[in-house]
């Protein structure tokens, strides 16, 4: 099949690659000369396992183009709407970008196109989208909402085997045609679910912010393991062995950011708000995240106090979690804002998000002149006060502990991400702090 993909952010450049990988013609769009420009050389404008290699394998075979122009569209099978949705400042999705999209694709879309909204929108944006196209041609076209579900760091696997495909549409034709799009991906026998553009665009949401409160559910946990002495590693393996439970989004540490569950569960309680409803779990669980993403900046104050004047503290990882350079509300920003304000000094080492986490901070002006970038894990340690661990990569999971001590001016831990066993760090001679562990 002949497919447009508009937009070539994160979802749009994992999807157009992906598809293009399992045998279909791909175009991807996006208006950002300079990107286009830079996908066109075979070069990924993200960090994400596993895409590059696709990406210049496929342009190799002709599969995957890129363009500035929307002429695909015209004899596009499918045209996938991948744009930006970010939140406003009343927390609703902005829209603009998208129907700015739809116009354009409107015009150009041929007879029976099937135009797929792929980007996360509120409920009952299909309809919207669908009546602005009507008015920008008489052909007969078909609007599917399809919502992605990947997860950064792994998004290239989870869209080539994925648990599930999730189509919303009206009629027969449009099912079947995305059943034969996804067709390679579902061989196995993971389900395509058929369902109302309404309902597809619920599950998106709901999907997110259910992991959202898992994650916020298991920190208020360990928050109270930390005040009953109680081990939240052993809570967690306790309660993940229970089937109806899961294991999954169970782990304790500074808050969840990026750049799905936060905005998702906004536009969340926004929606809610516009029926009349107040959706009391998902207001609390954005309330306990906000907290927690500065929950060790807590313990670092208890042990120092609250004037950190001439501290210097070293941060293992900057992006919101592992294998991407993706830092938005990465919960690191939080941590070096206050950090900063407090007086103290901030170093830092990530093996892909430094560039991004560099140009997020330029907005505090507090921690200007304050912060260190660093290109070796060991080096960002030196003349530290402590050890931060603020992202789960894997190269911070077994270090040279000897290491970390003689490079360190007091050896201090604070393991916002509960990486390292209690009994080994103590066996160094650290002062321990994590989130929820038992420490004598």
């Amino acid at each position: 099949m002949k497919v447009s993909v508009i937009g070539t952010g994160y979802v749009g450049l994992v999807s157009g690659t992906c598809f293009a990988e399992i045998g279909h013609e791909v175009t991807c769009i996006d208006i950002d000369d300079k990107k286009i420009e830079t996908l066109k050389k075979g070069e990924s404008p993200i960090f994400e396992p596993g895409l590059s290699d696709l990406l210049k394998r496929n342009q190799k075979t002709g599969r995957l183009n890129f363009s500035t122009s929307y002429d695909s569209c015209a004899d596009a099978d499918s045209i996938f709407l991948a744009v930006g949705t970010p939140p406003g400042d009343d927390g609703n999705a902005d829209l603009k970008y998208l129907k700015m999209a739809a116009e354009t694709v409107g015009e150009l879309v041929k007879e029976n196109g099937i135009i797929v909204i792929k980007s996360t929108v509120p409920v009952g944006t299909c309809d919207m989208i669908e009546n602005l196209v009507a008015t920008k041609t008489d052909k007969k076209f078909h609007l599917v909402n399809n919502p992605e579900f990947l997860k950064e760091g792994t998004a290239v696997e989870d869209f080539m085997r994925p648990d599930r495909v999730i189509v919303g549409a009206k009629e027969k034709f449009a099912f079947d045609k995305m059943d034969e799009l996804y067709a390679p991906l579902v061989a196995q026998g993971n389900p395509i679910q058929h369902m109302s553009n309404l309902s597809a665009e619920m599950t998106k949401y709901a999907a997110n912010s259910f992991l959202a409160t898992k994650i916020s559910f298991i920190n208020e946990v360990a928050k109270l393991c930390d005040l009953t002495g109680a081990d939240i590693e052993q809570v967690r393996s306790g309660i993940s062995s229970d089937v109806r439970i899961g294991k999954h989004f169970l782990y304790s540490g500074p808050g969840y950011g990026g750049s799905c569950f936060p905005k998702d569960v906004k536009a969340l309680m926004y929606t809610a708000k516009e029926k009349g409803m107040t959706f009391k779990i998902i207001e609390a669980t954005e309330a306990v995240n906000d907290a927690q993403k500065t929950y060790m900046f807590g313990k670092i104050k208890n042990h120092y106090g609250d004037d950190l004047t001439g501290k210097r503290f070293a941060f293992w990882g900057v992006s919101f979690k592992a294998n991407t350079d993706d830092v938005r509300e990465s919960p690191a920003i939080y941590m070096a804002s206050a950090l900063t304000e407090a007086g103290a000094e901030v170093h830092f080492y990530d093996p892909e998000g430094s560039d991004n986490f560099e140009i997020e901070m330029k907005e505090f002006k507090h921690a200007e002149g304050k912060l260190r970038r660093f290109e070796n894990m060991y080096e960002c340690l030196s003349d530290c006060d402590g050890l931060v661990t603020m992202t789960e990569w894997r190269e911070f999971r077994i270090p040279a502990f000897d290491m970390i001590k003689s490079r360190l001016k007091t050896p201090v831990i604070f393991d916002a991400r509960n990486l390292y066993s209690t009994e080994k760090v103590l066996g160094y001679g650290f002062k321990y702090f994590a989130i929820g562990k038992h420490i004598e």
